[in-house]
């Protein structure tokens, strides 16, 4: 029997939809019901605490950067052993950029894609009977899009709760319950969004927390039913990002932790094996690895003790001087030489390429990217286009010398310009990787 889903959806970002999604994972799980989340677009955070409330791995669905057969293949391959997936949106319902059709970023795109219904999530702070006609602007903006129910969240008594679902009901539309405004429900943040789980301070008590009040204040049986099974044909791996290597060793530990779970997932199911190491306990790359690949995270919180790392830098600089080494955002600060962090202290870096960066002098840098590759590195040959994005407020106050590794446009194909670098084995960009183009 295929997993039925549900995608859960909101007016905008902020609005709840992390904290009812965990707290729906775990209080489907609790039921004994095989439950598994996913999150739409380029987020690395919330697939952590999905995993966190359900024990198994989470996902990330991005339909500008994974084409439709991608984005199938991947959906059928983590619900295959579920009774229930949660889609969680990214931002809007409908946010995302102008593309081809269905290829936005909008978790509204999977809806269409894999017509499965959405379960919208109000936030009816500061309003009561206008939450209808919010509700009533979702269930008729695009009909190929079903809202099957909401929920109410942040409700300030039962009053309100009254008046909001009293008028939501009458244009049609099911409220699946009222979740009242608790500020102890909400998930820690900092500059790149949430907390990591791991972070989390008594993590799963928190969850627990979510549950409680999500089995208190919501009709689940009702949200069970509301999802559909999966009705999709099968898709391919063909525009999936392929290993860069047979053995790759990967950077892991608190100052490198973004890599997307489909990546490790697909590499290994390809036939790669991947060896963790951590540059904050002194660990060097090991030698029988292929490549090394140092993902994003936060290295600018753990710039002092990456700096006093010689054993790290020195067993990088070896591995280097034979095979590829490839950074990615915080991997390509590291691979640099110096990064200054928030208050303003210089560290000495790998050196491996000559530019320089900083998190004191802090500039958003957000949107999706098409990577044009200049040279052979971890993500390809010249010539491939790869998809993915960025997300970083650090800047590169000094470029260096090195040649750039690509040339990227924006998600409308507009020209950027150069980025990264490359010099010998090493490269690197503030680029994340998710597919091929």
């Amino acid at each position: 029997m295929s997993a039925r889903a549900l995608i859960i959806g909101a007016s905008r970002s902020g609005s709840g939809k992390t904290s009812v999604t965990i707290g729906l994972l775990r209080a489907f799980q609790r039921r004994g019901i095989k439950v598994r989340g996913i999150k739409t677009g380029p987020d690395y955070i919330d697939p952590g605490f999905h995993e966190a409330a359900t024990q198994l791995p989470g996902l990330n669905l991005d339909s500008w950067a994974m084409a439709p057969d991608l984005l199938r293949h991947l959906a059928l391959e983590h619900a295959v052993d579920a009774d229930l997936v949660l889609i969680e949106s990214a931002m809007g319902l409908f946010d995302g950029i102008p593309s081809e059709p269905n290829r936005s970023g909008a978790a509204s795109d999977l809806a269409r894609l894999f017509e499965l219904p959405v379960l919208l999530v109000l936030d009816v702070s500061g309003q009561s009977q206008t939450a209808a006609a919010v509700a009533c602007g979702f269930m008729h903006y695009d009909p190929a899009v079903k809202i099957a129910a909401c929920i109410l969240n942040r409700a300030g008594s039962e009053r309100h709760r009254k008046l909001s679902g009293d008028a939501i009901e009458a244009i049609g539309l099911p409220v699946v319950g009222t979740v009242l405004r608790d500020p102890l429900l909400s998930l820690p943040e900092r500059h790149l969004g949430l907390v990591q789980a791991s972070e989390h301070p008594q993590m799963h008590a928190h969850i627990d927390r979510l549950a409680d009040v999500m089995e208190q204040s919501l009709d689940l049986d009702a949200i069970y039913a509301a999802a559909m099974p999966f009705a999709m044909p099968g898709g391919s791996l063909e525009k999936a990002l392929p290993p860069p290597g047979q053995r790759i060793a990967l950077a892991e530990d608190a100052a490198f932790t973004f890599l997307y779970p489909h990546l490790k997932r697909q590499w290994q199911a390809m036939g790669a094996e991947l060896v963790p190491f951590s540059p904050l306990a002194g660990e060097a790359p090991p030698a029988e690895c292929d490549i090394c690949w140092l993902p994003g995270g936060y290295p600018e919180l753990h710039a002092g003790k990456l700096a006093a790392s010689e054993s790290f830098k020195a067993g990088l600089k070896t591995f280097s001087e034979t095979k590829p080494v490839h950074g990615e955002c915080g991997g390509y600060m590291v691979l640099g030489e110096t990064l200054e962090d928030a208050e303003g202290v210089t560290h000495a870096m790998t050196g491996l390429l000559s530019h320089a960066t900083s998190f004191a002098k802090r500039k958003m840098n957000l949107g999706y990217r098409r990577a044009t590759l200049q040279a052979a590195c971890g993500l390809g040959q010249p010539g491939d286009t790869v998809r993915g994005h960025e997300f970083h407020y650090a800047s590169v106050v000094s470029a260096g010398h090195d040649e750039p590794v690509a040339t990227i446009e924006d998600g409308a194909g507009r020209e950027i310009g150069p980025s990264g670098g490359r010099r010998g084995h090493v490269s690197g960009s503030f680029f994340h990787a998710i597919a091929r183009d």
